[in-house]
């Protein structure tokens, strides 16, 4: 039976409305399925976590993908260019990726020792090769490399070598592990500290708000790199490199918590008056429990985004102290130790892929922000 509010004015039953085809699954979504849903909408901050995800990947696993020890000198190979891989003969038939074989001679006109290609020696590139021996997490021995070529006495050096003849591919691989393990550890520090003091902050109010803000204004007027610089210069120099790499991690971590904070803070003063945590108040629920369970859920999403956007931070304040000999020293291997390498001219000029390191810098950078940038728009699903 049709009732008159479905006829229109011409007497015809009036359509419903069009409903999109996921809205019923969008209307009984939880607010992490929202925030995926948003998230894989942007595309370039899917393709920088990929790339995130692949970084931490070859941390885990930098023994196993490194195809040498970085710590294998050879003086005859000091400062040797990247070895090119070839996809075709010298008759220009297709091959399997493969390099040639390298001499070295020396210039007549400047007396540099050079590197060329024997193009009379073929070696393939092959996956899971034998190679230098090593401890997998200092743990699991193994000799098995993800790539390399068939004779391990042979060495490529796809991006390289330095002053001492050591592979800089195996060694960039190798400091993948301090460099962003460092940025992770220093922020999950600075989550604890940025969550407890910014809550206490925005919920108590009143003269704990007021002096809880001086003190973060304090500590974010000083300038940072002088503060780096007096706080690493207090490390003992006898210390081992695990000792200074939990040292930095702390020193960052007290540094980088402030803005995370006051984050939490904001957040915490514009839910304390809502109806929830009043209901909480009222039937004796403890300060404690109303912040870490009540408040703080409410808005994990924006702290996920703060935290992926800190990372980056702590990355190149690591590569900073590194960089300037007051971080973590030889023989550690960070992309910071690295570019140690780079503070030389003359080698830079003889040796540019000595600043590869820097490219690996910049790339993890890039890609944590833009990862963040997409957690961050992510974390309103129902912005537009």
């Amino acid at each position: 039976m049709t009732t008159t509010s479905d006829i229109g004015t011409t007497g015809t039953a009036t359509p419903p409305p069009k409903v999109p085809n996921n809205a019923s699954s969008y209307a009984v979504a939880s607010q992490w399925q929202l925030m995926w849903y948003k998230f894989s909408q942007h595309r370039l901050a899917v393709v920088c976590g990929f790339i995130v995800l692949m970084l931490y990947v070859v941390a885990l696993f930098v023994e196993f993908i490194a195809p040498y020890n970085p710590e294998a000198q050879n003086a005859a190979n000091a400062y040797q260019s990247p070895t090119a891989i070839h996809l075709f003969d010298a008759d220009g038939q297709f091959q399997l990726p493969f390099v040639y074989g390298t001499t070295s001679q020396r210039n007549p006109d400047t007396f540099e020792l050079e590197f060329v290609e024997d193009t009379s020696v073929r070696y393939p590139l092959r996956l899971f090769v034998q190679g230098d021996a090593y401890r997998m997490w200092g743990l699991i021995p193994s000799s098995l490399h993800l790539f390399g070529v068939d004779d391990p006495d042979i060495r490529i050096f796809l991006l390289g070598a330095d002053r001492q003849g050591r592979d800089l591919l195996s060694r960039i691989i190798h400091g993948t592990r301090l460099s962003m393990s460092i940025g992770l550890a220093g922020v999950v520090l600075s989550f604890f500290i940025g969550i407890l003091v910014g809550g206490v902050s925005g919920y108590f109010g009143g003269t704990v708000d007021i002096v809880t803000q001086r003190i973060i204004e304090f500590i974010r007027s000083m300038p940072t790199i002088p503060l780096w610089l007096g706080l690493a210069a207090a490390l003992p120099a006898n210390w081992s490199i695990m000792q200074v790499y939990f040292a930095i991690t702390i020193i960052l971590s007290l540094i980088g918590w402030t803005g995370l904070a006051q984050v939490v803070r904001g957040r915490a003063l514009a839910l304390r008056e809502e109806d929830f945590i009043m209901a909480a108040r009222l039937s004796g629920t403890s300060r404690t429990r109303i912040i870490f369970r009540h408040m703080v859920p409410s808005f994990m999403s924006h702290i996920i985004a703060a935290l992926t956007l800190a990372v980056p931070e702590m990355i190149i304040a690591e590569t900073a102290l590194s960089f300037l000999g007051l971080g973590l020293r030889y023989p550690a291997i960070s992309w910071g130790v690295l570019l140690q390498e780079a503070q030389n001219l003359r080698s830079v000029a003889l040796a540019p892929w000595l600043l590869a390191p820097g490219v690996m810098v910049v790339l993890a950078v890039l890609a944590l922000n833009f990862f963040g940038d997409g957690l961050r728009d992510a974390a309103d699903p129902y912005k537009r």
